[in-house]
């Protein structure tokens, strides 16, 4: 294309509108630098010198001077919150809920903060009624959230099913575990009022809910064992292999004993051999060393921890091997019981179930971690190291 003379004539110009655009953004800027208080660059010069507590102060102080800072608000109330000050982070969010001149959305958003300030603060009923009046606007999905967790903690399980419900049908991922885990918290309710007509529908609402569901599996065994019907209870558990085999050392000893009350304590420590075989844990072996000690005395009982020790050797079955070779011994010996009764107490200060979500450690096992709060967050297998 051929460049025309008006062409170049119109150059200057193009350039000059550009000179006057950029000088009149740079007033603007200029304008709007003005208008921001100082405390606001003080503020912001504190945190980058890492002095929050300097720089809090300062932006409370633009705050105060320059009440339309929307976003400073909610920033300084985040930030109180998070430093444990609720009470100036409540009282920041509640004087923007009361401000008259907010539009419907900052009013929901200055609530949602408002309702996360009155649940670390632990007050549960205020959290409720303010996330309850968010359930239909855009914070919806993070108030169904905050709600299911103040129903679990205030242990309303119907609620907290509703809820989870609620929340797969807005196209979040489904709950179905914790959701069978709280059809058993209501199950085990029913079995302290007696209800088992209750309790077994609960618990068939949870297997259906999840069909992994291991806890579901063993309290549906334990109403069997409970009902005086051992076989239906056996029946039960021994699902348990296929519908998740990490959980068979919480079911052995039941099993073991259910076997004992119909006579045939041999089959039940030849099912839990099998299960140690293809499920190898110190916690199942522990078990199974228990059952052959008791029906076949303390020589088989050292001789199934000699197998043991040569194929899957770890502290726990060295202590029940130890503990067999003394019980079998002609004399007692004084340093032999001293070693065993070493290794015993060092075995049992290291075997802990842990937490894989916070670290939590303890000594018993829990559905439901008392530190995180995560349902099936802690492995049904104790460790053996620190």
């Amino acid at each position: 294309m051929e460049l025309e003379a008006w062409h170049l004539l119109a150059l200057p110009l193009f350039f000059a509108l550009g000179w006057l655009a950029a000088r009149v953004d740079i007033r603007h800027v200029m304008r709007e630098s003005r208008a921001v208080p100082a405390s606001y660059f003080k503020g912001l010069n504190f945190l980058l010198n890492d002095q929050p507590d300097k720089a809090i102060d300062a932006f409370v102080e633009v705050a105060r001077l320059d009440p339309d800072t929307l976003e400073l608000h909610y920033a300084l109330g985040a930030l109180f919150r998070r430093r444990g000050e609720l009470d100036r982070a409540i009282r920041i969010h509640r004087n923007l809920v009361e401000r008259s001149d907010l539009s419907q959305r900052e009013r929901e958003k200055a609530q949602y903060e408002l309702g996360q300030d009155f649940l670390k603060a632990g007050l549960l009923d205020r959290a409720e009624a303010i996330f309850k009046d968010l359930e239909q606007g855009v914070h919806a999905i993070d108030a169904l959230n905050h709600l299911l967790d103040i129903y679990v903690l205030e242990k309303e399980w119907e609620r907290a099913i509703a809820t989870a419900e609620r929340l797969e049908r807005l196209g979040c991922p489904s709950r179905y575990a914790e959701i069978a885990h709280y059809h058993c918290e209501l199950a085990l309710d029913a079995l302290l009022r007696q209800d088992v007509g209750l309790a077994r529908q609960h618990l068939e609402q949870a297997r259906a809910a999840d069909r992994r569901s291991a806890r579901a599996i063993q309290l549906a065994g334990d109403l069997e064992l409970q009902e005086g019907r051992p076989e239906a209870a056996i029946a039960v558990w021994r699902s348990l292999e296929q519908a998740n085999p990490d959980y068979l050392p919480l079911i052995a000893e039941r099993l073991f004993q259910a076997y004992q009350q119909l006579g045939r304590p041999e089959e039940g420590i030849a099912l839990l051999k099998a299960y140690h075989s293809r499920q190898p844990s110190a916690d199942l072996f522990h078990i199974l060393f228990n059952a052959v000690q008791q029906t076949q005395g303390w020589s088989a009982a050292r001789a199934l921890a000699a197998e043991a020790l040569r194929s899957h050797a770890n502290l726990l079955v060295l202590d029940a091997y130890l503990q067999a070779c003394n019980a079998t011994a002609d004399e007692a010996d004084l340093e032999a019981r001293l070693a065993q009764d070493l290794v015993h107490q060092h075995a049992a200060r290291l075997a802990y179930y842990r937490c894989r979500e916070c670290g939590f450690r303890a000594r018993q096992f829990f559905w439901q971690c008392p530190a995180c709060a995560r349902w099936e967050s802690i492995p049904p297998r104790r460790l053996e190291h620190d």
